[in-house]
């Protein structure tokens, strides 16, 4: 499944697995070096994000140094949570169940309008209450919050300010989500979690592909053509690409600028 994985990757994007297998091992042992942080804190979602980054750190610091959590809310899918286990099982490390729909709950209660508030807003607000968890957990243990957004997420803005893109660092941030796959599968990520559909866990049912109207493999393609090459809408579609698609990730990629940037203020000092 591995191999068959890593060969199917789009060629523009593939990547050495080992040469950045061993990249990113260094990264985090030289973070904690500096940080001088104890353990690893990171949330498993049973995805193959943080799938991947559980990997990855408990391979660069050791297992005893990573603690994952389990943070569902009522609607998360059951399997979510196999899979988190799986993953927490295949690596050894601890790991810690804490229900977020209490929290989720309360602060949904308190804000102010009266009205409903969607799906979107409530998943917002719930991965916010992993992180406000996670960083809890953090100053606790003497650890930092691993990041697990992916460079297709980051760049279409698929992401909740404060809640998943809040970390200390993120070892897969410059990796497309056909690579964190390809990565994924050589370092031995459960088979049932390379081959899962992506999903944010929002609702029942729910998919990041059919919310988002696309599918990874050609959104990392446009957006390696778009981000990493500096091409044109025209070299784009002259690739073979949908017009529309491409016009549509364009749109995306800058009205998400802001999430990707420290907030600008104006410079009064010299």
């Amino acid at each position: 499944m591995g191999e068959a994985i890593t060969r199917s990757i789009p060629p523009e994007l593939s990547i050495d697995v080992q040469a950045v297998h061993a990249t990113l091992r260094a990264f985090i042992k030289d973070q904690f070096r500096k940080i001088g942080a104890e353990n690893a804190i990171l949330g498993l979602s049973g995805g193959i994000d943080s799938a991947l980054v559980g990997f990855l750190t408990a391979d660069a610091i050791g297992p005893d140094r990573l603690r994952t959590y389990i943070l569902p809310y009522r609607t998360s899918a059951p399997s979510s949570r196999e899979d988190a286990l799986a993953v927490a099982q295949a690596l050894g490390c601890s790991v810690t169940e804490v229900p977020i729909s209490a929290g989720v709950d309360a602060v949904e209660a308190s804000l102010p309008g009266g009205a409903p508030i969607t799906a979107i807003q409530r998943g917002n607000i719930a991965a916010r209450m992993r992180m406000i968890t996670l960083y809890h957990e953090s100053a606790r243990h003497n650890g930092i919050v691993m990041g697990t957004g992916n460079k297709s997420e980051g760049a279409i803005g698929y992401t909740t300010l404060h809640g998943d893109a809040a970390c200390a660092i993120n070892p897969i941030g410059d990796l497309y989500k056909s690579q964190v796959r390809a990565l994924a599968a050589h370092l031995g990520v459960p088979e049932a979690i390379l081959t899962k559909a992506p999903s944010a866990d929002l609702w029942p049912g729910q998919t990041d592909e059919s919310e988002g109207g696309f599918d990874y493999p050609t959104l990392d393609r446009i957006l390696f053509r778009l981000v990493d090459q500096g091409a044109s809408h025209a070299s784009v579609v002259a690739d073979g690409f949908d017009g529309e698609l491409v016009a549509r990730i364009q749109k995306m990629i800058a009205a998400s600028q802001f999430k990707r940037e420290m907030p600008p203020f104006p410079k009064i000092t010299r």
